[in-house]
C-alpha cells in the first residue's frame, strides 16, 4: 500500500523492520474495537540484538534515545501488520509505554524515551501525539537498553 504515512516514511528515508514474532507465550498485538494494543518491543533489527547494556552504566543518553527510535521503528512495523499492511489506516497514537534499563541513579528516562516519541510525531504528524510514560527498569529482556509498547487508533 502506498499512502500518505508510506510516502513520509520514504521522504525521511525510515525503512521498517520485518515485524518480530513473540519470545514468549503471548502475540505481538491485538486489534480490538477500534484500537491496537502493540505488545512490547525491544531493541532488534530484523533478528538481530542491538543496544545491549544499561543506561548510566555502559551506554549514554544518545544510544539510549537511538534504542527507543528502533523499539518506535518495531512499534509501526506491529502496527502495520495489525493494519493489514494499510499504515493510513492508523488515525493516531494514543499511548507509550517506555521500560529503560537503567542504573538506580540515571533519571533522564523521559530524555530516552524521545527515541520513539519523536519518532511518531515525525511520522504520524499531529496523529503521532499521544500519552505516554518513561521508567526505569533495573534490567529489561535479553539485556536490552530499552523496552517500548503502544496503542494505536483505526481511522
Amino acid at each position: 500500500m502506498s499512502g500518505p504515512i508510506t510516502t513520509r516514511l520514504a521522504e525521511l528515508g525510515i525503512e521498517l523492520p520485518e515485524p518480530a514474532a513473540p519470545a514468549a507465550n503471548y502475540i505481538p498485538f491485538v486489534v480490538t474495537g477500534n484500537l491496537i494494543f502493540v505488545s512490547g518491543q525491544i531493541t532488534v533489527w530484523n533478528g538481530e540484538l542491538r543496544h545491549i547494556g544499561r543506561l548510566g552504566e555502559n551506554i549514554d543518553i544518545d544510544e539510549g534515545y537511538q534504542a527507543a527510535r528502533l523499539c518506535g521503528l518495531n512499534l509501526i512495523a506491529q502496527a502495520k501488520a495489525a493494519a493489514q499492511g494499510d499504515l493510513d489506516k492508523i488515525k493516531r497514537v494514543v499511548k507509550l509505554g517506555g521500560f529503560v534499563n537503567s542504573t538506580p541513579d540515571f533519571t533522564d528516562q523521559p530524555k530516552v524515551i524521545n527515541g520513539t516519541s519523536d519518532l511518531m510525531a515525525e511520522v504520524f504528524g499531529e496523529g503521532g501525539k499521544h500519552a505516554r510514560f518513561a521508567v526505569g527498569a533495573p534490567t529489561l529482556p535479553l539485556g536490552v537498553a530499552v523496552e517500548v509498547d503502544g496503542v494505536f487508533e483505526l481511522g
